[in-house]
Order: structure tokens, then C-alpha cells, then sequence
């Protein structure tokens, strides 16, 4: 299957608030994706939405299927976690393989039990006893087992301290993901994912406004760091941002020749997240 999930018009409204807005996209196979919104964006109510949990209008398929009539086939390939801070503090680990095993087919115990055996986790110990970082290694042995096509997490690492958090998605990158399975990733922490996407998705007010691989991102978008003596020659070609740093003018262009910005001052790629905070302007004024 070249395409997970495709959508096309898919609108969600709570009353007179509209979620999501008549959105489109496609999330091909094989592919790590992060979408990225600030809250109340519509993000969490999009993979709702995928996951089969709301009701929506429009289309969208998930691995073929239609979420709002075929969840139950749906969810056979598909792995969820929203937190993996919060786990019930009187559960031992043997009752979480339990607990998977029964309501995941693609569940592969004997794989969750070889990844805990590399662990300082034991069958009998109860989360309310373990570190954050054991807890983490327990979500991983557990996702890590099942056999999905599609891996959705909902701010995963939420909590967490940054060595745990950047735990997390390496093992995810060196463990877990292969070429036949997509994850998508909705963070606010973006500079920590930002190495392993592949994709980008910013999704504001219910809209999608940035759809793109980090290839097409790097081609598209650059920085400059104009001095003062070329700023009305930066102004016309029309950035899409202007910051200061130690006294300098960083701009933001959309489309320009790299070759023609470089006439201007040192040229670089901009960072998800200042892309992210240039693209996301205004939203709170």
C-alpha cells in the first residue's frame, strides 16, 4: 500500500466550532510524519478521527479502510499511545504484556519478554516503584511487539525529562521503524523529533498550511543572516519572517533562489521549530 492515510475534505465540528476544516492530504508508507499545531489546532481531533473514535465529515482512509465503518479492521494494524508518562501505578509488567496480548492480534509476547530481559525491569515489579526511564522501557517492549502498519502518538514523551524523551524516539528510530511501517507524531517538543522525520505537517486553526517532506522543506525555505547594508535588498524579495539575533536581522524566505539569498549573507536551513513559531505568527494576537 503506497498510502496509509488520504483524506479528502474531512471537516469535524464540535457544535458551531469547527476542529478541522476541510482538509485534504496523504500520508504515504514507510514514512515518519510529524504533525505539528499549537493547542486546539485540530491535531489530536485529526487522529481521532483516524483512529476511528469520532464521528467526521468528508472522506478519509486509513489503510484502505474507512474508520467510521471499519475500525475493527482498522485497529488490527494500527498501534496507539497517547503518554507514555502515565501508566496505572498499581500495574506490574507482567499484567501490561497481559493486558496487550489480549487486545492486540499482532501482539508478539515472546519479543516484548526478550526486550524487558535487556531491561532492569522484573515480570513482578508495579509501575508505582519504577523510574521514568523504566517506564519508558516498558512502552517501548510492549510497542515494540506489536506488529503494526501504523504507530500514532499523541504527545508520547509528554512529562518526561529530556534523557528519557530522547531515549524514546531513538529506540523507536533504531528498534522499531522499517520501511513497512509509518509513524505519526504530534509533539510540542519539535526540535526533538526533528531528526527523524521524514515529513511535515503543521495544521493551524483547523487547516493544513504546511504539507511537505524535509527534503521539499529544505529546498523551499531558507535563512538568511542579512547584515544592515543589504536589509532593503533582503526586504524586497519579501520574507515570510524577520527576527534579531546578537544585533543581526534573521529572514525567512519562501520560495527564493538559494543562490540569489546568498548574495545577502550566510544562507542556512531553518529549524522545524522556527519554522514552526514563523508559520504559526499572529495565531494568539
Amino acid at each position: 500500500m503506497s498510502t496509509v492515510m488520504s483524506a479528502r475534505g474531512m471537516t469535524k465540528r464540535y457544535g458551531k466550532r469547527v476542529a478541522v476544516d476541510d482538509i485534504s492530504f496523504d500520508i504515504p508508507a514507510g514514512r515518519i510524519v510529524g504533525l505539528i499545531g499549537p493547542n486546539g489546532s485540530g491535531k489530536t481531533t485529526t487522529l481521532k478521527a483516524a483512529l476511528g473514535l469520532i464521528p467526521f465529515d468528508g472522506e478519509l482512509k486509513v489503510l484502505g479502510f474507512d474508520p467510521r465503518t471499519q475500525r475493527d479492521e482498522l485497529m488490527k494494524d494500527v498501534c496507539f499511545i497517547a503518554d507514555v508518562a502515565i501508566l496505572p501505578r498499581w500495574l506490574r509488567v507482567r499484567e501490561a504484556i497481559d493486558f496487550v496480548e489480549g487486545v492486540h492480534p499482532r501482539f508478539d509476547r515472546k519479543k516484548a519478554e526478550r526486550y524487558i530481559a535487556n531491561t532492569k525491569l522484573s515480570p513482578d515489579m508495579k509501575v508505582k516503584s519504577m523510574s521514568k526511564g523504566m517506564i519508558v522501557q516498558l512502552h517501548l517492549a510492549l510497542v515494540m511487539a506489536i506488529d503494526a502498519k501504523l504507530l500514532v502518538l499523541d504527545e508520547p514523551t509528554l512529562g518526561l525529562d529530556i534523557m528519557y524523551r530522547k531515549q524514546f524516539y531513538q529506540n523507536l528510530l533504531e528498534d522499531y521503524f522499517d520501511e513497512h511501517k509509518t509513524i505519526v507524531i504530534t509533539t510540542h517538543q519539535v526540535e526533538e523529533v526533528e531528526h527523524i522525520l521524514t515529513d511535515l505537517m503543521f495544521i493551524r486553526e483547523g487547516k493544513i498550511v504546511l504539507s511537505a517532506s524535509m527534503d521539499e522543506v529544505g529546498e523551499r525555505y531558507t535563512e538568511v543572516m542579512v547584515p544592515a547594508d543589504k536589509l532593503n535588498a533582503a526586504n524586497a524579495l519579501q520574507p515570510i519572517d524577520q527576527r534579531t539575533v546578537f544585533g543581526k536581522s534573521v529572514m525567512l524566505f519562501d520560495g527564493v533562489p538559494r543562490t540569489q539569498l546568498a548574495t545577502l549573507g550566510e544562507t542556512r536551513n531553518p529549524s522545524v521549530a522556527d519554522l514552526f513559531v514563523a508559520t504559526m505568527k499572529g495565531i494568539y494576537a
